[in-house]
């Protein structure tokens, strides 16, 4: 695997953490990048709204666009479940045991 797999992988994988641990599972784009950044991930918004796209796709978030500029994510069941490593998505990165 490249590094560069592995660290969007990670990158995933805390995406949908964060989300689990916030009220509602809910939270906007901007949210997550600054919620992200001192867990070892500064992106970009536009990196970040592809992120939350993708794990859309795979039905892990659901994704709302407010005002064509705020991108609200929430974490769905299937979402919750692999972030605390009950499923496994291929392309999420499987949470270490022990480390919450």
């Amino acid at each position: 695997m490249r590094f560069a797999e592995y660290v969007r992988e990670d990158r995933l994988l805390v995406i949908l953490r964060v989300l689990s641990k916030v009220p509602a599972g809910r939270a906007n784009h901007i949210v997550l990048c600054a919620a992200l950044r001192p867990l070892g991930h500064d992106v970009s918004l536009e990196r970040m709204q592809r992120d939350l796209e993708w794990l859309a796709e795979k039905r892990l978030v659901t994704v709302e666009d407010l005002e064509a500029t705020v991108t609200v994510a929430t974490i769905t069941p299937h979402g919750v479940d692999v972030a605390a490593g009950r499923e496994v998505v291929r392309g999420v990165k499987e949470p270490v045991k022990g480390m919450d």
